[in-house]
């Protein structure tokens, strides 16, 4: 014979139907705002630690990137120790007031709220976007009427806009890149103030990999414009 407590059939069944009317009584805008907290803290998390949209401010990275174009950023791999690569577009906090004379446009309270849960771009943020031509350790040669030199390596950069020079606009001479830094570039070289430009001011014009918030990895907005940010080859070569 069991020492436990016994429980009639009917009771159980009566328990049940009781606990499935209070559930029933819970109003639908409780439930409306359950789930809509819900999605803003999974929003809020995707942000955090995984995928972040930026909005193209400027036409620095033409033709692989318009103004206006909308980039998902990959935030993620950095938490496993990754870092930026040869080839990389990477969106990064300015590192010593490059931004300075750029105006700071006027954002909507829905803009903020959408892009503090990520689901827009922070249009007021003072951040960039580049490529990598050169990591820590690497020694650039950016001379004028010449292609762009890593380690001595001459770049094929197919990417550049039509008609830029890889250096004619801004040349630097050579260039090593300290340890845990970046050397960045735009697509359209005439039209970007990179690395290149910061030379002469604290910091050398070099980026410092603690700066970089991700990757750059897909063009999501306009769907006409929409692909995938791959490493160009060119980079390969150097191992």
């Amino acid at each position: 014979m069991s020492a436990g407590l016994e429980i009639a059939p009917d009771e159980g069944r009566e328990s049940g139907r009781r606990r499935r009317r209070e559930r029933k009584k819970r109003p639908w805008w409780q439930e409306m705002l359950i789930l809509v907290a819900v999605a803003l803290v999974l929003a809020l998390g995707l942000k955090t630690f995984f995928v972040q949209a930026f909005s193209i401010p400027s036409g620095s990275m033409r033709n692989t990137l318009q103004v206006g174009d909308r980039v998902l950023v990959d935030k993620f791999t950095p938490w496993f120790g990754a870092k930026p690569e040869r080839g990389d577009v990477v969106v990064f906090r300015d590192p010593g007031n490059w931004l300075r004379d750029e105006p700071t446009p006027r954002v909507s309270g829905v803009q903020k709220a959408l892009s503090f849960v990520g689901l827009a771009p922070a249009a007021d943020e003072k951040d960039l976007i580049k490529r990598v031509i050169a990591v820590g350790g690497d020694t650039v040669d950016c001379e004028a009427g010449a292609p762009v030199r890593v380690n001595g390596v001459a770049l094929d950069e197919p990417y550049l806009y039509p008609g830029a020079t890889p250096c004619g606009d801004r040349p630097v001479g050579t260039v090593k890149v300290p340890k845990d830094k970046l050397w960045v570039m735009g697509d359209h070289r005439n039209d970007s103030r990179d690395s290149r430009y910061h030379t002469d001011e604290p910091g050398g014009g070099f980026v410092p990999v603690q700066n970089v918030i991700g990757r750059a990895f897909v063009v999501a907005w306009p769907l006409s414009h929409w692909g995938t940010l791959p490493g160009p080859a060119t980079f390969d070569r150097l191992g």
